[in-house]
This record gives structure tokens, sequence and C-alpha cells, in this order.
């Protein structure tokens, strides 16, 4: 069983100043480390406390939430395996948080979506930056997740030559079926975040919890 390492999480805030503030999980791309998506703080909305996360499986020089396969069609077991162990590092918060959600990166980004599968109500929202939507899930799994429609933001570049096209096909296919679903494409961006996308994320966010 993986687990999360709650001794490698990288907060916004000491424990003193997370009770009773809403979490937003920071979820890293494949080969990268909890300390990555910590440069975005200075660019997040301050309203929320975060958490990156490390994934669990070593990749390289960085980490990885699931071995890699085809690009954009992993298989459906490990992912759904690394958002057990997500799951159970938020259950191990127990009532700190009043709303949990999910920012994620690339395979980070597959994993958010797979979060909402696993919990579709235990989310408050996902942002999925150059992530897609895994393949395979099995009959019945994402009607939860269309009872619920959370609230999702996909950006993602339009010169972006990671995520194959048919990935972003069905990701963004299965946005519009399950989720409340803002899809946006950004000119020239590659695989990476903009600044353009990031004041988008801050946007959303103020939408989805209002100060």
């Amino acid at each position: 069983m993986i687990e999360i390492d709650a001794e490698a999480v990288r907060w916004s805030h000491p424990e003193s100043e997370r009770r009773g503030r809403p979490l937003v999980l920071l979820l890293h791309g494949v080969g990268s480390h909890e300390g990555d998506p910590t440069g975005l703080l200075p660019h997040l909305s301050p309203a929320f406390v975060y958490a990156s996360l490390r994934a669990p499986l070593t990749h390289g020089g960085g980490w990885s939430w699931y071995p890699l396969s085809q690009p954009g069609s992993p298989a459906y077991a490990p992912v759904d395996e690394a958002a057990d162990a997500v799951l159970r590092f938020v259950d191990g918060l127990g009532d700190e948080h009043p709303t949990v959600g999910l920012l994620g990166f690339s395979q980070g980004g597959s994993l958010s979506l797979q979060l909402l599968r696993k919990r579709p109500a235990g989310f408050a929202f996902a942002v999925v930056l150059a992530g897609f939507v895994v393949p395979g899930a099995p009959d019945g799994v994402d009607a939860g997740v269309a009872a619920v429609r959370p609230p999702v933001l996909y950006g993602r570049g339009d010169a972006d030559t990671v995520i194959p096209a048919d990935a972003v096909e069905r990701t963004g296919a299965w946005l519009t079926e399950h989720t409340d679903a803002e899809l946006t494409v950004y000119p020239g961006l590659t695989h990476g975040i903009a600044q353009e996308e990031l004041d988008d994320v801050n946007a959303f966010l103020a939408k989805v919890h209002p100060a």
C-alpha cells in the first residue's frame, strides 16, 4: 500500500494558523516534487491554506503518483491507488478545514479528477492544469460525479505536446458531461503554467469560495 509522507508535505502556513481555514491540496507533475508547486503560492489567493504533497513513487530525480505508461492513458488501477492514498491523508486531517479543494498539474491534474471520482462531494472544487481524465473507469463510477457536478477549472496550452490530442478531447468531453467546468485554452502555452492562467485560477477560486 502506498502512502503520502506527511512529513514531506509543504504547508503555506504554520500549524497554528491552519485550523478553520479552507484547504487546497497542490499535486505536482511526474518527475517533480512537493517543493515545485510552492512556487505558485505568491500568485495564489491568500484566502486558502495550501498543502503541497509529495507523490509516493520515485521517478528519476523526483516523484510520480503512478507509473507512466501510454501518455495520457495510464492504467486505471494505479491511479485509483494513488487517489486512495491522498484520501487517507485528507481523512487524517480530521475536521481541521471546512472545505478541501484540489489544484493539480499534469499527472497531478489527472489525480485531481480521479479524486473527484472517488469522493465527488468531498472536494469543493478542482483546478486541473495541463492534465487529463484517466480512461477505463468501471461502469457506474462517473455517475456519482455527474450527480454532484463539482466546479472544475481546466486550463491547457494549445502548444502542449506532452498531453496527446485524444486525451485532451476525452477530458473536455468528460468534464462537460460530469462537472460544472470552465475550459480555457491559452494560445502559445506549452506544457507549463502562465501568468494569465494563474489570474484565471484566482478568479475561479474567488467564485467558488467568495471572501
